[in-house]
């Protein structure tokens, strides 16, 4: 298999829409983190997103992924339905930025926006018995981290073809940091194409 780049590029809607279905059908990403020694680290967890493409995941302060994160905030997800056939159009997405543990008032933000998309955290949040009250309590000693995506590289094969992979840039207003809706826009397209690319090329040419 050969990588070509195409010039053509793709409208921001059209990401858009791709970026936001494949985070509204999913709940569990894969997390990867530096751990010492510049060595890779990955996790899984639920997440929620929001969207100025926030995304949010809840866990243990003392978790090594969240160590690492409080040391180097660099990270990357992937976020993509397990169940999908080998033949069938390929649907995922992988995001590059960085991740925080949330304080005040960020952090709750990051709960409600947690609890809309999985109504059983607040339920069990509001327990009132004996087990659901120590289930609260375990979950009050976790923390909300978010995730702010700088770049996204996005496999809708449905949308833009088999074997394309869609790069761009998340902008966003006022900085890194900005709420508002970003631009999601468009930088590459990368086509896995079989046997020797330039020679294929040449052809037709």
């Amino acid at each position: 298999m050969t990588l070509r780049t195409k010039r053509k590029s793709v409208s921001e809607n059209r990401i858009r829409t791709s970026v936001f279905r494949i985070l509204n059908t999913n709940r569990l990403c894969s997390i990867a983190t530096v751990a010492p020694g510049n060595r890779a680290h990955i996790n899984t967890a639920f997440f929620a997103y929001s969207p100025a493409l926030e995304l949010y995941f809840l866990s243990d302060p003392d978790s090594l992924h969240s160590r690492n994160l409080s040391a180097l905030p660099s990270m990357a997800m992937t976020i993509f339905d397990s169940r999908q056939s080998w033949d069938d159009p390929g649907r995922g997405i992988q995001l590059f930025g960085t991740g925080r543990k949330t304080w005040g008032v960020q952090a709750s933000r990051a709960e409600r926006t947690y609890a809309d998309r999985f109504p059983s955290f607040a339920r069990w949040l509001r327990g009132r018995s004996a087990a659901e009250r120590e289930q609260a309590a375990r979950l009050r000693s976790y923390a909300f981290f978010r995730f702010m995506p700088n770049r996204v590289k996005v496999l809708d094969e449905a949308e833009f073809g088999g074997a394309a992979f869609v790069v761009a840039r998340v902008i966003r207003r006022g900085g890194p940091s900005g709420r508002d809706r970003p631009r999601l826009a468009w930088h590459s397209t990368e086509v896995l194409v079989p046997g020797d690319g330039e020679t294929e090329e040449k052809r037709r040419r």
